[in-house]
């Protein structure tokens, strides 16, 4: 990589890449819709070149396309706009061939495998959502995948399970952190007595720089998880722990939260999710770490702490 565009730049996942690809001396763009964002997030990183952009329009994605040969796909959506996920791919991929971008890497989830059939899930398993986010998960990897061209564009795609660390505001496990820093009792979607993956956002910056690095990556999807499954009322436990206080929680389950969602169309959303916490996705990422057997992965603890130490500084 000589030159790299993030797109999503200022997420929970756009952050950690851009700080690796600073410390590597790689130059790259950072994308979003909002300047001053962009360069309230990175104007500390020399290596950044802020471009505000709006990437669900073709002429601003090429544009900010140009000139790199690696994008780097970090963009969220909240729940009531997964139908943009394939549409914005397909306006990225477009933007990537027209102004001969070389590779292209996009950051996934665990939500197209669906309903896992194995306790611990690789890259393999069937990808068969039931879940309208699933589907949508499911069709924006298959618009990247789809475009891999031996000698043109080359495309991968990374899955995560759920994250948590410094500026990962909107993650699901963010509610138990804002709450025990606040003192008050965290909402936790469906019930906490099931094993759950949760990995450390820091740690998926040199993931990501690792694979997009080689060659012999593209093609193909990967996993990277945590540093292995916890059962979610002990997470709970050592976040408060961690903030010197007494775990308090309460699960919100199907019936309670279609009630809120008359009302709130996010929780609304949440429900056809629930089987993540009922049936939960462990991803095997054995393929990852067999390439690339230096990887890091932080402990819940170690992990933990950090997060609520930058929750304090903010």
């Amino acid at each position: 990589m000589e030159h790299v565009a993030i797109f999503g730049a200022a997420g929970a996942i756009g952050i950690p890449v851009a700080e690796e690809l600073d410390r590597r001396g790689i130059p790259f763009r950072v994308v979003g819709r909002s300047r001053e964002k962009l360069e309230r997030t990175f104007s500390r990183l020399p290596h950044a070149e802020v471009f505000p952009a709006d990437l669900s329009a073709s002429r601003d994605a090429g544009a900010a396309a140009r000139g790199v040969d690696t994008i780097i796909y970090c963009v969220g959506l909240p729940y009531p706009s997964h139908s943009l996920h394939p549409v914005l791919a397909r306006t990225t991929v477009e933007a990537a061939k027209m102004v001969g971008v070389s590779r292209l890497i996009l950051v996934s989830s665990v939500y197209p495998y669906g309903v896992p059939r194995t306790s611990r899930v690789a890259e393999t398993h069937p990808r068969d959502p039931h879940t309208q986010k699933g589907k949508y998960r499911k069709e924006q990897e298959d618009v990247v995948l789809g475009a891999h061209t031996p000698g043109g564009l080359q495309t991968l795609v990374v899955r995560l399970p759920d994250f948590y660390g410094p500026n990962a505001e909107l993650s699901l496990a963010h509610m138990i952190f804002d709450a025990a820093v606040k003192g008050k009792t965290a909402n936790w979607v469906g019930p906490a007595n099931t094993p759950h993956e949760f990995v450390f956002t820091p740690d998926v910056g040199p993931v990501i720089a690792d694979l997009a690095s080689h060659d012999d990556c593209f093609g193909q999807a990967w996993n990277f998880g945590g540093p292995g499954p916890i059962v979610t009322m002990d997470f709970i436990t050592r976040v408060y722990r961690a903030v010197g206080r007494a775990p308090k929680y309460r699960e919100m389950g199907a019936t309670l939260l279609k009630l809120v969602g008359i009302f709130n169309p996010e929780i609304r959303e949440v429900v056809e999710m629930l089987y993540l916490q009922e049936t939960p996705v462990i991803l095997d990422d054995s393929k990852l770490l067999a390439r690339f057997p230096a990887t890091r992965k932080t402990s819940y603890d170690d992990g933990i702490r950090l997060t609520v130490d930058s929750m304090r500084r903010a």
